[in-house]
């Protein structure tokens, strides 16, 4: 009887520690992303995909995700339940919206943005309006150009002590996209710190057909963080698109590369640790 009784008690134990573990696993911390998917068809697919993979991920890593299309939920007492704000292909255009993500970031919120979320031209649909996101927290100012059509390049590692690129080789292979040049010269601004840029290997870079989407020289970083936020930036989240047929068919994926996943996820990874920016 005594064996039975200390059996069951040894029972209720574990399975308790197991429903315990299992809830702290769960909790590690919470992912929000925003996005529109409405501006062109390769930013769209990019972000389906992304809120394919980003969930499983979640529960390979124990974290938890969400997605929303809702810029409202841009405000204070939303972004308190998340540690890790994810901009997948847009930014916020109304003054609330911007306040209240400066005043998160300013708090110590962690944040991811690909691709598009960097865009601003001055005049288009997405003018540079907005002196604390693109000057002051991306450093890089207006968008100048880009290659065409989607295409992989070979990204140079430039820090590999950093927790987003301690795993990552000296150099390696992305997935196809189309790249950005910016305005300002991010080696110039103390508090960015270039993680990887375009490796010269690369070049000639793009396609055309016009002669200006062909890049054959220069210098242009690729992912960076700002050393006073905990944040991180990745040009890479467009993918290649039948425009031609009009199909608006796939051609490429971003999240299909085993290395450039592995420095999405431990890039996330280190930004829901709650570590503060700068630190390694």
């Amino acid at each position: 009887m005594t064996f039975i009784f200390k059996t069951r008690a040894l029972a209720l134990c574990v399975f308790c520690l197991c429903i315990f573990t299992g809830a702290f696993a769960q909790q590690k911390f919470k992912v929000i992303a925003f996005y529109t998917a409405k501006n062109d068809q390769a930013h769209i697919s990019f972000v389906h995909e992304a809120n394919r993979w980003f969930p499983q991920m979640a529960k390979k890593y124990n974290f938890g995700y969400d997605s929303t299309s809702n810029w409202n939920n841009l405000n204070a007492k939303f972004l308190a339940n998340y540690k890790v704000v994810i901009f997948l292909d847009t930014r916020p255009e109304d003054p609330a919206q911007r306040a209240a993500f400066e005043t998160y970031m300013k708090n110590g919120g962690g944040w991811m943005g690909f691709h598009f979320a960097a865009f601003a031209l001055t005049p288009s649909d997405y003018p540079q309006n907005w002196d604390w996101y693109h000057n002051e927290f991306l450093g890089a100012g207006q968008y100048k150009s880009n290659t065409w059509r989607p295409v992989f390049a070979v990204l140079k590692v430039e820090d590999r002590m950093h927790p987003a690129t301690k795993n990552m080789p000296q150099d390696f292979k992305t997935s196809p996209c189309e790249w950005y040049r910016w305005e300002k010269d991010l080696t110039k601004n103390p508090d960015i710190k270039i993680l990887a840029s375009i490796d010269p290997v690369s070049f000639p870079l793009g396609t055309g057909p016009k002669p200006q989407e062909i890049w054959h020289s220069g210098y242009y970083p690729i992912v960076w963080t700002n050393k006073n936020y905990k944040m991180i930036y990745f040009n890479f989240g467009h993918n290649d698109i039948d425009y031609e047929h009009h199909t608006n068919k796939e051609l490429s994926q971003t999240f299909n590369n085993p290395v450039q996943d592995k420095l999405t996820i431990d890039a996330l990874l280190w930004l829901g640790n709650g570590r503060k920016a700068g630190t390694k």
